[in-house]
């Protein structure tokens, strides 16, 4: 198995243990290769939650640029949820578990398909 697997298993162990679901891990592979070489660097690999640039960072790149939602206030509502579900305490939420719960919420799993 390579680093990008590797890092699958990860996000998916992230998923069922602390944000209580079972991953689909055709998504959860397809959601990972979106996000391209960020996976391997420690900063760009997770999403600092606690930062108001980073969530509008997510909004505009990947749900609005990647899954083509409209912007409005469903947007950072989505997000917020999605940071509730994985905990707001967890100090490394991984972009890629972040942008798969997003993709979820949003009912987007096509854009992937």
């Amino acid at each position: 198995m390579g680093k990008r697997d590797d890092l699958i298993a990860k996000y998916a162990e992230d998923l069922k243990t602390k944000c209580g679901m079972t991953p689909d891990m055709d998504l959860l592979t397809k959601v990972t290769i979106g996000c391209g070489p960020s996976i391997y660097n420690d900063d760009a690999s997770t999403v600092a939650s606690s930062q108001p640039a980073e969530l509008e960072t997510v909004k505009t790149n990947f749900l609005i640029k990647k899954l083509g939602l409209s912007d409005g206030p469903e947007l950072m509502s989505g997000i917020d949820a999605v940071i509730e579900t994985y905990g707001k305490s967890e100090r490394n939420k991984y972009r890629a578990v972040v942008y798969y719960m997003l993709t979820k919420h949003f009912g987007k799993e096509s854009v992937y398909g």
